[in-house]
């Protein structure tokens, strides 16, 4: 993949205006301290806030990315943060890490065969005194995905973040076989995991193909927000049984001092514990809380 040639065809005239959003003074933080790090071919260019460029040095494509686009650059970083206050808790469930590193977050964006459009974003934080001498220690938060071309996500996003799930596990399989020292051993809970994942993602299309994409929950009624609400949770109860085959998983890993494979499971669980955490914050949490005001506005009538 290469972002950068991607980005260098966007014209940002193009590009749809994004209304302005309040955020509290942990995105506006963020917002500030936040480094994007883009594909040139196979190598990973980051560029810092005010798009110097970091690592590695520097090439032809990337100057002119920077000096040519430099809109696009601006307008993928208020992209980006506003889709985090909006879609995502990832901010919220390591602030504390966000914090220790002095705001500092790294969003690596890989294109999704979009043309420029679409991107999957994985983030990290490190501290800004070890950026440079120790980059491969930064620490892992979470992923996200943005379409720079349609803000508005159908089901909260969810079935994007679902697919991931599946394709890493997938990809956990592979490394698997490369990293373990006796890949065998662990036959079953590759299996394990790979039958949950499919179980997820097939009971998880049935439950939003029965649901509004895009409601307006005003205009919904208590019995309808209840329904709703019921449903989500159901697929969150899926997320939850696989995080704990993965989790259990993790810590026979430890165990077994797998340290060249475990990593990648511990990142694994990350992501199901973001979306989970996800769907007991913005979305359960948030039709609880619309429906204890139903309830309350019917109460007082």
């Amino acid at each position: 993949m290469n972002e950068i040639e991607a980005l260098l065809k966007l014209d940002p005239k193009e590009l749809p205006p994004l209304k302005s959003i309040p955020l509290d003074d942990l995105r506006q933080k963020v917002y500030k301290n936040l480094h994007l790090e883009l594909g040139a071919g196979a190598v990973l260019c980051l560029l810092s806030p005010s798009y110097s460029i970091l690592l590695p040095g520097a090439n032809d494509r990337v100057a002119e990315l920077v000096s040519k686009r430099e809109a696009v650059l601006d307008y993928i970083r208020e992209t980006l943060v506003q889709n985090l206050a909006v879609y995502s808790v990832l901010l919220d469930v390591n602030s504390y890490f966000i914090e220790q590193n002095n705001w500092v977050v790294l969003a690596r964006m890989r294109e999704t065969d979009s043309n420029g459009r679409r991107y999957e974003v994985q983030y990290y934080t490190q501290s800004p005194l070890e950026l440079l001498s120790h980059y491969e220690d930064k620490i892992y938060i979470g992923r996200d995905f943005v379409d720079l071309f349609s803000f508005r996500r159908k089901y909260y996003g969810i079935r994007e973040h679902i697919a991931a799930l599946k394709d890493q596990s997938d990809r956990l399989a592979d490394r698997g076989t490369e990293k373990l020292r006796r890949p065998n051993d662990y036959k079953s809970f590759f299996q394990e995991i790979r039958e949950s994942v499919g179980e997820l993602a097939a009971e998880s299309t049935t439950i939003l193909e029965s649901l509004p994409p895009q409601p307006d929950y005003a205009k919904l009624d208590e019995k309808d927000l209840i329904e709703i609400n019921a449903q989500y949770r159901t697929i969150n109860h899926f997320l939850i049984e696989l995080n704990d085959e993965v989790a259990e998983f993790e810590n026979l890993l430890r165990f077994k001092t797998e340290i060249g494979f475990v990593r990648y499971v511990t990142k694994y669980k990350k992501d199901l514990t973001n979306l989970i955490s996800l769907f007991n914050i913005k979305i359960n949490g948030c039709l609880g809380m619309r429906i204890v005001q139903a309830r309350s506005k019917t109460q007082l009538i």
